[in-house]
């Protein structure tokens, strides 16, 4: 697909990597709907990109919000494509220092927000790319973040190593049921990522985490993840794969 021109919804597009991702998009020439929670400075980040860019308020684990939320993305010009950002972690171990289980509540949370929010993201996006004819071979695509804790999870990490490994298992299997319909699905694992959250780490926290980065020695940059979903929508041969962005980083246990 064309960037220029484009349609895109970025869920999470607010922060971090759904703002790089919107950043580059719009500097592309494309029409892009940044979807975040009501409390999140998307309207002053729409405003800042430009007429290219609108903000709509909504949680990904709400399917009426969601809906509301893509179809107005589709007003801004046919959706063609949605790159699904959303998502966080809470710390939780199996059991505490006094031996009492880990916090159901607390991995049914990132479950909902992570897993569930990209099941949402994959059924609603493509119901609505779904509706438009196809150009150049195809409808469109969607692009899931996993991470790289789907496959090297550690310690405390075990509700976030669910949702994300779940992730990569859902992406071959939405790509070979969305086939028919035209649309690509892909999924991209981060590793070590400056992001806003890591940004509030101790420098020295923050040296360490970029040593343990074989090649190259630092933190991935957030306009790295933004240009492989864009390499993504744009090639139209990418289908059915996640791709680690890590600088071949292997996760220690702890």
């Amino acid at each position: 697909m064309r960037l220029e021109g484009l349609s895109t919804a970025v869920t999470g597009g607010a922060s971090g990597l759904g703002l790089a991702t919107a950043r580059r998009l719009v500097k592309a020439g494309s029409k892009v709907t940044i979807i975040d929670l009501p409390t999140s400075n998307g309207a002053d980040i729409a405003t800042e990109l430009g007429e290219a860019a609108r903000f709509v308020a909504a949680d990904v684990t709400d399917a009426e919000q969601f809906e509301a939320a893509l179809d107005t993305a589709d007003e801004h010009g046919e959706l063609r494509s949605l790159i699904h950002c959303a998502g966080a972690s809470r710390k939780l171990r199996l059991l505490d220092k006094e031996g009492n289980p880990g916090s159901l509540e607390d991995f049914e949370w990132v479950i909902k927000l992570n897993l569930i929010g990209s099941f949402n993201a994959l059924r609603l996006g493509a119901s609505r790319i779904a509706r438009h004819e196809e150009l150049d071979g195809e409808r469109g695509a969607i692009v899931l973040t996993a991470s790289v804790a789907a496959y090297e999870g550690q310690i405390g990490q075990i509700p976030y190593t669910a949702s994300k490994a779940g992730i990569v298992g859902m992406t071959l299997t939405a790509a070979r049921d969305l086939a028919g319909r035209s649309i690509r699905v892909c999924t991209i694992a981060p590793g070590i990522m400056d992001t806003p959250l890591l940004a509030r780490l101790r420098d020295d926290v923050r040296a360490s985490l970029s040593a343990a980065v074989p090649n190259p020695v630092r933190l991935g940059r957030t306009d790295e993840f933004a240009q492989l979903a864009c390499q993504i929508l744009e090639n139209g041969y990418l289908n059915g794969e996640t791709i680690r962005l890590d600088g071949a980083i292997r996760m220690a246990p702890r």
